[in-house]
């Protein structure tokens, strides 16, 4: 029964000393570092000067299509049977390739955002690597995280803008 005892303890105080050895953990605001790198901000504006661009071709395909819609539709009484239907097959293709057009830029939206944020992305994680390391963090944790349900940790987002070098 001695050494039970003296196992125990043994036991409690190897279980102690590693809780007093607490790990490391950071919470950093990555949306706040993200927003406030130059990167990121120029590549928002390529992607919504892209998006403007798409936006408005399709927009003026389908006005002159609506235009088109009305022009047969006051138009269809004094049209035969078979010209209408022509003319609404010409409006159902017309539909189609709008859905196409906007199909197309939403993907071609997502390839441009995968290659402008991908080295954007790179930057801050080499910078939250290079400050976890320094700092002896061994966690860092995104401070805008629904998952936190306490937070008491450093924050290592003024670390990680420094050395990005923004403010």
């Amino acid at each position: 029964m001695k050494k039970l005892s003296v196992l125990f303890a043994a036991v409690m105080m190897i279980v102690s000393v590693g809780m007093a050895k607490a790990q490391k953990i950071a919470t950093l605001d990555v949306i706040g570092v993200l927003n406030a790198m130059p990167e990121k901000k120029k590549a928002d504006a390529d992607l919504k000067t892209f998006l403007d661009t798409k936006q408005a071709e399709i927009k003026k395909k389908a006005d002159a299509a609506q235009t088109k819609f009305q022009q047969y539709q006051a138009e269809a009484p004094k049209k035969t049977a078979d010209e209408n239907a022509a003319r609404e097959q010409e409006m159902k293709k017309l539909g189609e390739e709008i859905q196409q057009m906007q199909d197309k830029a939403q993907k071609d939206l997502q390839a441009k955002q995968d290659v402008a944020f991908g080295p954007i992305e790179k930057k801050l994680n080499d910078a939250v690597d290079k400050v976890a390391k320094a700092n002896g963090y061994e966690y860092v944790m995104d401070a805008n995280s629904p998952a936190f349900l306490y937070k008491a940790g450093a924050d290592a987002t003024a670390a990680v803008k420094k050395e990005l070098g923004i403010q």
